[in-house]
């Protein structure tokens, strides 16, 4: 049977999110319905929210659910009502990447995951009056009291409080992302350099990665003093206010030859440009952000040089399956200290949650539903 509830629905590119009473339908074989505890929100929900993803509206976004399962279709024997899940991104199972091990490559990716309904084109959710509403944000739209998923998206925890289960939601996404590109694709080795442009979730989750890799010397660059003083403490041995000094020559002093490894998270043109020129011979470049260029600002940024490796990541390249119990147990061994980026807000303060993080003022604003 079908389950009313309540979620932050976006009815217009660029409006707020405003709290409706809506319908989740049943689970189908292979789907789950989970009641919500908390959801992180990343940037990606701020771009879908403002029509920078190309998912219809109205919608109901959110990817960084964690909840307890309240019911399991036919086929989903994984997972039983009352287990303690966080949601993560939706892939097929069934193509050579996903059999591979690789599901963040999965050939049907955007499908799942963007389309805003189930791949067979049915709604996942319906407004009051019984209009469909685009869901299955990353197979979950976990702004919600209740979400429907797939039981691949799905990874079993078992943390005993819902506090807890806060702390854990981001690792869905946003640490997902930050410190999967660095152990499953940079893969430092102990001494290399590395830099990180952009100390938010995702910037000071590979920051800590790198980290827990022994990469050094780790430089952070990013223009908030606040952010740049808790890179410090995270692991970072220099930092880069790129307000006041050019990011690009500062790294140079650090490490005259070039870094090794890089992150960018910014999307913005012109520090793409700075993370390539940092890089030494043999250099590697990750890039994480959303484009982010302001019209008429957007650069060419220089093209790497011989040897030089620059590439886009999905989610880190991460088996959430393997990779979210791999990053929980670090987190409890405290080599992973993402309690130190969350504040908690109540549901219903979504968008002023959404201001703090745009404004700076917070890095990882987690939901409580």
């Amino acid at each position: 049977m079908a389950v009313q509830t309540r979620a932050a629905v976006v009815r217009e590119a660029g409006g707020p999110f405003v709290f409706e009473e809506i319908t989740v339908d049943d689970p189908q074989p292979d789907e789950v319905l989970v009641r919500i505890i908390a959801c992180g929100i990343c940037h990606t929900d701020i771009a879908a929210r403002d029509g920078l993803i190309g998912l219809d509206f109205p919608a109901v976004l959110g990817h960084e659910g964690a909840g307890i399962v309240e019911k399991a279709g036919a086929n989903a024997g994984r997972v039983r009502a009352g287990d303690r899940v966080v949601l993560s991104f939706s892939s097929c199972g069934h193509c050579s990447n996903c059999r591979s091990g690789r599901p963040a490559h999965c050939e049907s990716f955007d499908n799942l995951n963007f389309e805003g309904r189930r791949p067979d084109g049915s709604p996942t959710i319906r407004d009051a009056g019984g209009k469909p509403v685009s869901g299955s944000f990353f197979g979950q739209s976990s702004f919600s009291f209740h979400a429907l998923t797939r039981e691949r998206n799905l990874i079993a925890v078992d943390a005993s409080i819902d506090d807890e289960m806060a702390l854990l939601a981001p690792f869905g996404c946003g640490v997902q992302a930050g410190a999967g590109t660095v152990l499953n694709e940079l893969k430092p080795d102990p001494g290399d350099s590395f830099v990180v442009f952009g100390a938010g979730t995702v910037g000071l989750s590979a920051l800590m990665a790198a980290h827990m890799a022994k990469a050094a010397p780790i430089v952070a660059v990013d223009i908030v003093p606040s952010r740049l003083e808790l890179a410090r403490k995270l692991g970072a041995d220099f930092t880069v206010d790129a307000r006041n000094e050019e990011a690009g020559a500062r790294i140079r002093e650090i490490v005259p030859e070039g870094v090794d490894h890089a992150v960018e998270t910014t999307g913005l043109s012109r520090v793409i440009d700075q993370a390539i020129r940092s890089l030494g011979p043999g250099g590697n470049l990750s890039m994480l952000g959303i484009p982010a260029d302001a019209p008429g600002e957007r650069i060419s940024p220089q093209k790497p040089g011989s040897g030089q490796r620059v590439f886009y990541s999905i989610a880190g390249d991460s088996n959430p399956q393997k990779f979210i119990p791999f990053m929980i147990e670090a987190f409890r061994k405290g080599e992973l200290p993402v309690d130190t980026l969350v504040r908690q807000y109540q549901a219903s303060k979504i968008n002023e949650a959404v201001r703090d993080s745009l404004s700076g003022l917070v890095i990882k604003p987690v939901l409580r539903f």
